[in-house]
């Protein structure tokens, strides 16, 4: 009996020995496809490549399985990064690919594959940085305000803004984000400052923030703020949420002033009752105006608002002289998305004008609006006149009205009398002061404006052909 016992036991360990040497394989330290791993919304898919020894000792049911270290390089929290089917992976050596997790952030992670049908573990490839863009796109600071100003002896604070609204996506949203803060050496240039999402600057320069992805390049980067110290007439900026010009059919802009410890707003240089805080919310147009207290020293900061949301511009002015004959061509740049324009003259449409450009051939008033169609749905006009400067008048006037609305405004006589007639003009106050007196009148009195209040004064002209004859009368000026 003692015998068939010892029999058995030495039976039993003989069959074993191959089953045990069965499960055992090997697997080599993973080769990466890549140097660092820079991944994103749109792409995030890298390489390895291993090898595993017997082939044959795999079980049918066996997985590969990828594990990604922690940023240090450590595998006691490792993160399971891919996970093959069973029995998928036979040949050696193979190629798998996995993803990066959301959170990751660091230069120096590895990976690792295992086995499960034998169970084995590879050692840890060689180091690489890793980092998932989760926010790539370029954000604010300052509230988007180029300038910051501090007090002699104190500090000014840069903050990345956050929340991020309209266009601005802050990367505050994204709790596993760090950033670094540089300084500006030259426009192409910078050295770095500090980590943290709040930079504290005691020193004059221009200085913005990037999201810490190590060595990875990156669009996650914030808008330059040009920080000085506090002068005596020293200002600063003030930014317009909807930008400037706005469009006011969007609703309110927030105005927002640099950091400091109260604030007083203006508009239009009135003080704006209960309006003391670093941001003022408004729908209108004009200019407004901060004063900002920074504890030990002050400054100030304006913007003038423009509510129509696109800019343009015509290249005439006001008022226009042409000789007989010529004509005037008018043309309007603009900003405007899908512009319309529509002419007038004299207050009438003129049937056919759409272009940005006008050809005046007639003397009067015209008018141009622009109409942006696309986006903001506003409206913006230029108005000018076209005048003869010696028209072909028959009467010499009695009355003008020099008021700037381009109607009498100067006093215009026949042309026999004007420009190289050889007729000399003479105009005298009511108290026989010569006010004017030339042999080559240019229709243009009075060039400068007549100071008077209530009471319409009167002047008399004389004027005195080349051939002697004289003509005399008076000239009553209007408001």
């Amino acid at each position: 009996m003692k015998n068939f016992t010892i029999t058995y036991i030495v039976v039993f360990f003989m069959l074993s020995i191959p089953k045990t040497m069965a499960a055992q394989v090997v697997i080599s330290t993973p080769s990466l496809g890549f140097s660092q791993a820079c991944a994103s919304a749109s792409f995030n898919t890298y390489n390895i490549s291993f090898a595993f020894s017997p082939e044959g000792n795999l079980g049918s049911t066996n997985q590969f399985i990828i594990e990604l270290s922690d940023a240090s390089g450590a595998f006691s929290n490792a993160t399971v990064v891919y996970t093959s089917a069973q029995g998928a992976v036979t040949t050696s050596p193979a190629t798998l690919s996995f993803s990066l997790p959301t959170d990751t952030a660091g230069q120096s992670y590895k990976v690792r594959v295992k086995s499960t049908a034998p169970a084995a573990t590879s050692t840890g490839s060689v180091s690489f940085p890793a980092y998932y863009k989760i926010q790539d796109t370029p954000f604010s600071i300052n509230n988007l305000i180029e300038t910051g100003v501090y007090c002699s002896g104190g500090s000014y604070l840069l903050t990345i803004d956050n929340p991020g609204t309209g266009d601005n996506d802050s990367p505050l949203q994204y709790p596993s984000l760090t950033f670094n803060w540089y300084k500006e050496t030259s426009p192409t240039t910078s050295v770095f400052v500090a980590s943290g999402n709040t930079l504290s600057v005691n020193q004059p320069g221009t200085y913005f923030a990037e999201t810490n992805y190590g060595s990875c390049t990156s669009n996650s980067f914030s808008n330059r703020v040009t920080v000085s110290e506090s002068t005596t007439n020293g200002t600063s900026t003030i930014n317009s949420s909807l930008g400037n010009p706005y469009c006011a059919s969007q609703g309110s802009t927030t105005l927002s002033a640099i950091n400091g410890v109260s604030y007083q707003w203006y508009k239009d240089g009135v003080e704006i009752s209960g309006a003391t805080n670093q941001m003022y919310e408004t729908n209108e147009t004009g200019a407004f105006s901060v004063d900002i207290d920074l504890g030990d020293c002050s400054t100030s900061a304006s913007i003038d608002l423009d509510g129509i949301g696109f800019t343009s511009e015509i290249d005439v002015t006001e008022v226009n002289m042409i000789e007989d004959g010529e004509t005037l061509t008018a043309t309007v740049t603009t900003t405007a998305s899908s512009p319309e324009f529509k002419w007038y003259f004299n207050d009438t449409l003129i049937t056919g004008a759409t272009a940005n450009s006008y050809e005046a051939t007639k003397t009067g008033n015209y008018k141009v609006e622009i109409t942006q169609t696309v986006g903001c749905d506003t409206t913006k006009e230029f108005q000018f006149s076209v005048q003869t400067a010696f028209p072909n008048v028959s009467d010499i006037p009695n009355l003008i009205s020099p008021n700037g609305d381009g109607i009498n405004d100067t006093w215009v006589i026949p042309q026999e009398y004007v420009n190289g007639a050889n007729a000399t003009v003479t105009i005298l106050s009511a108290q026989g002061e010569i006010i004017l007196q030339t042999n080559n009148y240019l229709n243009n009195w009075p060039e400068n404006q007549l100071d008077f209040k209530s009471v319409n004064p009167v002047y008399y002209y004389v004027i005195t052909t080349s051939d002697n004859k004289t003509k005399k009368g008076s000239i009553t000026v209007v408001k």
